[in-house]
């Protein structure tokens, strides 16, 4: 039966990937944002992927060899490969595909490492975080569990208000 799972691309290959599965007739999906980029004096907004480094792929194990997928140029592993796969629940990509939204960096609310933050937009719209750091103008990295995982993420900082 076919299923979302989650796919460990090379760095910066996500795209790569997606190209050469889509060859394959495998579906993906790259959940995409949009960033400000200040290069030269200059600000533009930029493409950057949500998960940098990850691709959402929806195929049957039984009907697609996982080790095509693996050989797949631009693809390194399958997360949660072993004996018996981890599906990800369509609810789960169905949410994120609803949420991706535009980001407009605004200015620094005067956050402290270790605060309590609530994401106000974006795929992340009403989860909790942890405030870590200012990383840019306009951006900061916050602490965020995700799939039992806690990652390290950039967002702009009026994506987010203290709780």
């Amino acid at each position: 039966m076919k299923s979302w799972y989650l796919l460990y691309c090379k760095p910066r290959n996500e795209r790569r990937a997606q190209q050469n599965l889509a060859m394959q007739q495998i579906e993906s999906y790259l959940p995409i944002v949009q960033e400000e980029k200040t290069s030269q004096g200059k600000t533009k907004l930029i493409e950057v992927p949500l998960f940098p480094c990850y691709l959402f792929i929806y195929f049957d194990p039984t009907e697609v060899s996982v080790s095509r997928i693996h050989s797949t140029r631009g693809a390194s592993r399958i997360i949660g490969c072993r004996e018996d796969m981890t599906a990800i629940d369509d609810r789960i990509i169905q949410g994120i595909k609803n949420r991706v939204m535009l980001h407009k960096p605004e200015i620094d609310q005067g956050l402290q490492t270790g605060d309590k933050v609530k994401f106000t937009e974006g795929p992340f719209v009403d989860l909790e975080a942890i405030f870590e750091e200012t990383n840019a103008e306009k951006r900061c990295f916050v602490l965020f569990n995700i799939m039992g995982q806690q990652k390290r993420v950039s967002v702009g900082v009026d994506n987010i208000v203290l709780c």
